[in-house]
């Protein structure tokens, strides 16, 4: 569903049906320990980036609305878990680095790789 932001996020629902005015973000209001949501936070929300670079279905994302400096300012704070390696995600944009390896278009991709370059080595006067 697209945010107050203007980007789509599946964990971001709103409902305006026959009166009601309903917006909430399910993966903050999910975790018990964050601070309640407002509508503002989603301009600076990086869960939609994340979710449009990474589309690994073993990557569980946490979120919580964290407070700046002195607490003036609040801001969603991420965290992502690869449940297939069961290890912390530092950079969720990328991924856990081990999920993508086993993936079978990859094989392909880097095994004729590595006929072209072997090829090119069995024939030293042929350009590479």
């Amino acid at each position: 569903m697209r945010t107050p932001a203007g980007t789509e996020c599946r964990y971001y629902y709103e409902d305006y049906y026959r009166g009601r005015e309903k917006q909430e973000c399910r993966l903050i209001s999910a975790n018990p320990r964050s601070e309640p949501w407002r509508p503002g936070l989603c301009h600076g929300c990086p869960v939609p980036g994340i979710l449009r670079a990474n589309a690994c279905p073993h990557l569980v994302l946490e979120a919580r609305v964290a407070t700046g400096f002195l607490g003036l300012t609040r801001y969603v704070q991420v965290t992502a878990i690869c449940k297939e390696y069961l290890c912390e995600v530092p950079q969720p944009h990328i991924g856990c680095g081990n999920c993508h390896k086993h993936r079978p278009g990859v094989a392909l991709m880097t095994d004729s790789d590595q006929g072209d370059t072997e090829a090119a080595s069995d024939d030293p006067g042929r350009p590479v």
